[in-house]
């Protein structure tokens, strides 16, 4: 172990501590030149240079020269408003983290990092705690990132280009401004753990149910009052956090119903009644109608909608012990509970129907947290 002037070089680790100098940006950066030229003599590579709380407003200039080879890069809680061209200078970079600094303006990434070799060696990167508003579009294009974490910033949407993220395992983007979830973010088939907790989420898409490698979802103080009934088909989730939602002090039912259109009514019954057709008896655009049926989920009807249904909130045991609100969509008023208003200890068969159906992913979740 050799220590200068409270630096810490690990040798046997690959390791530069630089961390808590609180020394001058011209200090630090005769103190890199010198480590770099060390390690240019030196048989083993620095794979990991620690530099956080040292008050830096830029990256070291030394970054573009001295350290090919590393590996991980530690800015964190500085003062950085921006990551310099000296970024793309480190090849092999696999984590990067710059959590609490003030980045976030539109020149927060080095041009060209898109087309730079950080797009196929970058796994991890860690930017909680900034000023971002929106994701940066240079980011999207980070094939390799494994590990992505936005929280803490004033980030007011999820871009639909997530998805092009197709290797990413974890995704952390609680205390932001997200109101919407897009539903290309089911299109991410690593995805692990994802972190959407303390934002203004009204909703929840369906596709995130193809979401089949999803282990934990946290999705606590939000503005969520239901479910989609598709989420019992995460069949890996474990962990469901929901505490400080609406959906967990109140419960709401919706049965508002707009009667279906004569069309409907017609192709209802050619479904129902398995009147059979060939595309020689109908024009095209009815033939297209009549293909998006949908069958209405309670087993004790048969019936079919298109696009007329009914939105009611069904109550599901998790673990045996909570009532989750998961959203159904039914073909008519008949298939809903005839005791919307009445009380609660009252159950109705589709309510029955819907907890049998999710007592087969039930046993899976190990963790339900509403408290």
């Amino acid at each position: 172990m050799e220590e200068v002037g409270g630096a810490v070089a690990t040798a046997g680790e690959a390791e530069l501590n630089l961390s808590r100098l609180s020394v001058s940006l011209e200090t630090l950066e005769s103190e890199l030149e010198a480590r770099g030229e060390e390690r240019r003599g030196a048989r083993e590579a620095l794979l990991r240079l620690l530099l956080p709380h040292n008050r830096l407003v830029s990256l070291p200039r030394a970054l573009g020269s001295g350290f090919p080879h590393l590996q991980l890069l530690d800015v964190s809680g500085n003062a950085l408003t921006a990551l310099g061209p000296e970024l793309l200078a480190l090849r092999g970079l696999r984590t990067l983290l710059a959590k609490n600094n003030r980045l976030g303006g539109p020149g927060a990434f080095p041009k060209g990092l898109a087309q730079s070799p950080l797009c196929r060696s970058l796994q991890v990167l860690n930017l909680s705690g900034n000023c971002f508003q929106e994701v940066p579009t240079s980011l999207l294009e980070l094939r390799a990132l494994q590990t992505l974490s936005l929280g803490g910033n004033q980030l007011q949407s999820i871009p639909a280009e997530i998805e092009n993220l197709r290797s990413l395992e974890c995704l952390y983007l609680g205390g932001n401004f997200i109101k919407e979830i897009p539903p290309e973010l089911g299109n991410l088939p690593s995805l692990n753990y994802l972190v959407l907790c303390d934002n203004k989420i009204q909703s929840v898409p369906p596709q995130l149910s193809q979401l089949h490698s999803l282990r934990s979802l946290s999705l606590h103080n939000n503005l969520l009052t239901y479910l989609p009934r598709e989420i019992l088909n995460l069949i890996h989730l474990e962990e469901l956090s929901l505490r400080g939602n609406p959906l967990v002090v109140r419960f709401v039912r919706d049965l508002t119903y707009d009667p279906p259109t004569l069309l409907e009514l017609a192709a209802r019954t050619i479904k129902i009644r398995n009147i059979s057709y060939t595309p020689y008896d109908l024009p095209g655009n009815l033939l297209r109608y009549l293909s998006l049926a949908s069958n209405c989920p309670n087993p004790k009807c048969g019936g079919v909608y298109f696009d007329c249904c009914v939105r009611q909130i069904k109550f599901v045991d998790f673990c045996g012990k909570y009532r989750l609100p998961l959203m159904h969509y039914l073909c008519s008023p008949e298939c809903s509970s005839p005791c919307s208003s009445a009380s609660h200890s009252s159950t109705s068969q589709s309510e029955s129907d819907s907890e049998d159906e999710a007592s087969v992913a039930a046993h899976r979740m190990q963790k339900v947290l509403l408290g």
